[in-house]
């Protein structure tokens, strides 16, 4: 049966392949991490424009790297893990479900995974959530096909290896040892459900020794350079990734604060479609095998509910973390799918959900082109596309299969409409809209703008910037505080007559004149302005530039600080001081 949904896995995840580059959020920075690491040769230690990364551990770019040194092309070999990661976790959810509920269930399982929204969406991003959901599947399997269908000790290693590389990929690699809870709970009340493990306890330690080993072939080689180097920077780096990252992003985050029913209220309802919409008959049908004591229902539905609870007891959350616990619910759900299916309420929501999507896109439209011509042009303009044709073929493609519903089945209807949203997207959508989400139109305008051999500097900058020039340019650090980066940024630009800064018009002043330069218009959150020495207004002037990163996009960056070694305590020093000094001249 996984030989039927391959060609379809294919139609909806490596449609588009190759059409569109990197995109905020994420995408620009892991591929040029990846082809500097190629190019430069230093895979090690991952560098943003010659800056250490520590965000994250290598595994996912060392993959876009091999990637793009096979096929050479960066907008390719982006998406390849992911691609590769959906596939897996399809394979592996056909498997599971054909073990546990039989043939036909296996395949309703694969068919409802690739037509649920967040599946396919990460599948098809260049992002580091749809590799690291892979690892945390082969973990929660290998730990399956062990605790409930063994013993099988074989896969219960394997599942360990996994997690190892769950954790280099995402600190959250972990999250298939939470299994360990589900299963006690069904070990100590119905143990008859569950195989008989007798087994020395060496070989249950073996498997978090087989992880802390996988997890040491990165890990061992960085601290080692590290040591060796005798870096500060190198060292704010260890620490950054192995601390401030992991423990202190979880409980003490800095971004994306959102309430504890976040997840259940607001992602869930969108981002599981169409298996939420399914919930109302599910639930009960859960309910009934767990007070059962089903030992498949239990495991997968209480880890699944453990990585929810555990994402949600976090104050910072983004809608993506939960990924992971959607292909156990899909199992989960696998044995009822088919009776679903034939239910009258499940068909009626179904027509409604495509009737709907007709109508959604039936209003879009007038709004368009009958009724505020004008805003839709103003919308278009500052989007730097025209998506109004595409919205047209999507409301076709919606109210014809409406129209034949009755004919095919209304959830033949809506996975149909899932299936032809998505080519219509990749192959049309995408492209017309890659000029301006990827960078390269304002950095064509940018390139177009500048004098015959001029020097280029780029603050608060974004990585589709870098991955979109076509010479060496100037930057003044990575996420460095913004007034001392624009004072760099002054005392740098005021030297010679032919450099150009580009730079957001909010981060201008005081150093900067906001009205002087050139108007690039407004991209990726920023009004940009192209500006050159006149620009400058001597407010923040500097008897030395602190920091001057010279970066060649043909050589994979520099760490050479060019104009001014980079010292990062000498840095934290004087943000302080550059801050009060810009808070004190805009008042």
């Amino acid at each position: 049966m996984i030989q039927r949904l391959l060609p379809l896995a294919l139609l909806l995840l490596a449609a588009g392949l190759g059409l569109r580059d990197p995109w905020p959020a994420d995408e620009p920075r892991f591929a040029l991490i990846a082809r500097d690491m190629v190019l430069s040769g230093d895979w090690l230690i991952p560098r943003v424009g010659g800056e250490w990364y520590s965000d994250k551990p290598p595994l996912f770019m060392w993959l876009v790297a091999a990637g793009y040194e096979l096929t050479g092309r960066l907008r390719i070999a982006f998406l390849l893990p992911s691609l590769a990661a959906g596939l897996g976790m399809l394979a592996l959810v056909h498997d599971l479900a054909r073990r546990l509920w039989g043939r036909q269930a296996a395949w309703a399982a694969g068919l409802l995974l690739l037509l649920t929204v967040q599946f396919t969406l990460q599948a098809r991003a260049g992002q580091i959530d749809a590799l690291v959901s892979f690892w945390v599947m082969l973990g929660l399997y290998g730990l399956l096909r062990h605790l409930l269908l063994g013993p099988q000790w074989r896969w219960y290693f394997v599942a360990w290896v996994a997690i190892g590389l769950g954790i280099i990929t995402k600190g959250v690699g972990f999250l298939p040892v939470l299994m360990f809870l589900p299963w006690a709970v069904v070990k100590q009340r119905w143990p008859e459900r569950l195989p008989s493990i007798q087994a020395p306890m060496r070989w249950w330690w073996a498997g978090p020794l087989l992880a802390l080993l996988t997890v040491s072939l990165w890990l061992a080689p960085m601290l080692l350079e590290v040591a060796a180097s005798g870096s500060a920077g190198l060292v704010e780096y260890r620490d950054d990734l192995l601390l401030r990252q992991t423990a202190g992003r979880y409980a003490q985050p800095w971004g994306h604060i959102k309430p504890f029913w976040y997840y259940a209220v607001e992602v869930i309802p969108w981002a599981w479609l169409p298996l939420s919409l399914a919930l109302p008959w599910l639930v009960p049908a859960w309910w009934r095998r767990l007070k059962a004591g089903d030992a498949a229902t239990w495991l997968l539905l209480g880890w699944a509910a453990c990585v929810l609870v555990f994402f949600s007891l976090s104050p910072g959350k983004r809608g993506v973390y939960i990924l992971p616990a959607l292909p156990a619910v899909v199992v989960a759900a696998a044995p009822f799918l088919d009776d679903l299916l034939r239910r009258r309420g499940v068909q009626l929501l179904a027509g409604l959900a495509v009737a709907a999507s007709a109508l959604v896109g039936l209003g879009v439209v007038a709004w368009a082109f009958v009724f505020a011509a004008g805003r839709a042009a103003a919308t278009s303009a500052s989007w730097g596309f025209e998506p109004w044709d595409v919205v047209v073929a999507f409301t076709v493609l919606a109210a014809a299969l409406s129209a034949g519903s009755r004919r095919i089945g209304a959830p033949a209807a809506a996975a149909l409409l899932i299936v032809g949203s998505w080519q219509i997207y990749a192959w049309w959508a995408a492209p017309l809209m890659n000029a301006s989400r990827s960078g390269a139109e304002l950095m064509a305008r940018v390139t177009q703008a500048l004098p015959r051999d001029g020097e280029l500097g780029l603050a608060a900058w974004k990585e589709q910037m870098l991955l979109q020039v076509d010479r060496p340019v100037v930057h003044f650090g990575f996420r460095r505080d913004p007034a001392l980066e624009a004072r760099d940024a002054a005392a740098w630009l005021a030297r010679r007559s032919e450099r150009r800064l580009l730079i957001p018009v909010r981060q201008m002043r005081p150093c900067l004149d906001p009205q002087a330069g050139q108007p690039m218009g407004s991209r990726h959150g920023h009004e940009w302005r192209l500006a050159g020495p006149e620009a400058v207004t001597g407010a923040c002037s500097a008897p030395a530039l602190s920091r001057v990163r010279h970066y060649d996009p043909a050589s994979g960056g520099s760490l050479s600080a060019g104009e001014g070694e980079p010292d990062p305590a000498a840095d934290e020093k004087r943000a302080a001081q550059a801050g009060d000094q810009a808070q004190a001249l805009a008042r």
